[in-house]
């Protein structure tokens, strides 16, 4: 038995219980390691349900959080999914992990530059590049999936109309400090939605985000 194994196993069984059912998204959260994506001071506390540091005013979100992001998302194998917001690279090797081909876009070089050294390392095949994520990536555009990190004032125009017909945006908005996630599905020119409470994270930074504070 690895390092691990068992808190990882523990984590498993309270996402269950929390309502995570998708075998599939169970799955990848067993295989993907989340201590090889917390920084060292942190590494025994990779398996506890709560968001750590990871540099740059950054953070790697709860496991809950990401499983039911990915839940939510409904991604089926084969998908063409974009990520706004790499930061450590773990939601990039979950999606990875249940089959998607996996689009990513950080802001900050240096977390991109991290992340795609570990995933690269542990074998995850994401393309990833530096930039606004809030405009998304229209050169691969539509996606079967669209999942942002970071909380916005609303979902951007930009990547909903990057959406396949059929696809779905999984977005926290509202303030600065209180967010509902909003899980946005596209029917030809139609966006049906729907929004659960009690979510935080990190602000989406860009032209179609927050500004940044100086």
């Amino acid at each position: 038995m690895k390092r691990f194994d068992v808190e990882r196993e523990e984590m498993i069984v309270l996402m269950r219980d929390r309502g995570i059912l998708d075998e599939h998204v169970l799955q990848a959260f067993r295989t993907v390691e989340r201590h090889l994506f917390v920084p060292e001071p942190f590494t025994n506390r990779a398996y506890e349900d709560s968001a750590l540091p990871i540099g740059k005013g950054q953070t790697i979100s709860q496991p809950y959080t990401v499983a039911y992001m990915t839940q939510a998302l409904d991604v089926h194998r084969g998908d063409k999914v974009l990520e706004i917001g790499t930061g450590s690279g773990y939601q990039s090797a979950i999606l990875a992990a249940v089959g998607a081909h996996v689009f990513s876009i950080e802001r900050d070089v240096e977390l991109l530059a991290g992340a795609r050294k570990l995933l690269d390392r542990l074998g995850y095949r994401v393309a990833s590049k530096a930039g606004d994520g809030s405009v998304g990536w229209e050169e691969f555009a539509p996606y079967q999936g669209i999942i942002v990190t970071a909380a916005a004032p609303d979902a951007p125009r930009a990547l909903l109309t990057q959406l396949a017909d059929g696809g779905r945006l999984v977005i926290p908005v509202g303030s600065r400090d209180v967010q509902s996630l909003a899980i946005i599905t596209r029917s030809g020119d139609r966006y049906d939605r729907r929004q659960i409470d009690s979510f935080k994270f990190v602000p989406l930074v860009g032209k179609n985000g927050w500004q940044e504070v100086s």
